[in-house]
């Protein structure tokens, strides 16, 4: 896999105090996955446990692709406003 694809999950809502309350929760320990599953309002990746396989640079919009590309693997991002709504952005690769 080339340097410049990353892997990412995320759980999109709409509104800023609805993404601290999913930060909240990922705090406490809850699976991000079965968070996404729950209450991203994005239903594709959403079934996936917000899993947005990989994609480079210019795939994604550019706050989303700001935030995602400065993450360290593992970490997750804190809330990051797009068109769509609030993303909470975990790296995975």
């Amino acid at each position: 896999m080339s340097s410049n694809k990353i892997k990412c999950l995320h759980i999109l809502v709409k509104k800023n105090s609805e993404a601290l309350k999913v930060l909240d929760r990922l705090k406490n320990g809850e699976s991000f996955t079965n968070l996404a599953k729950e209450l991203s309002i994005d239903k594709a990746s959403g079934k996936r446990g917000g899993d947005l396989g990989f994609f480079r640079k210019g795939m994604m919009v550019k706050p989303f692709e700001d935030v995602a590309f400065r993450l360290e693997k593992g970490q997750i991002s804190e809330p990051v406003k797009t068109e769509f709504g609030y993303h909470i952005i975990k790296r995975i690769s």
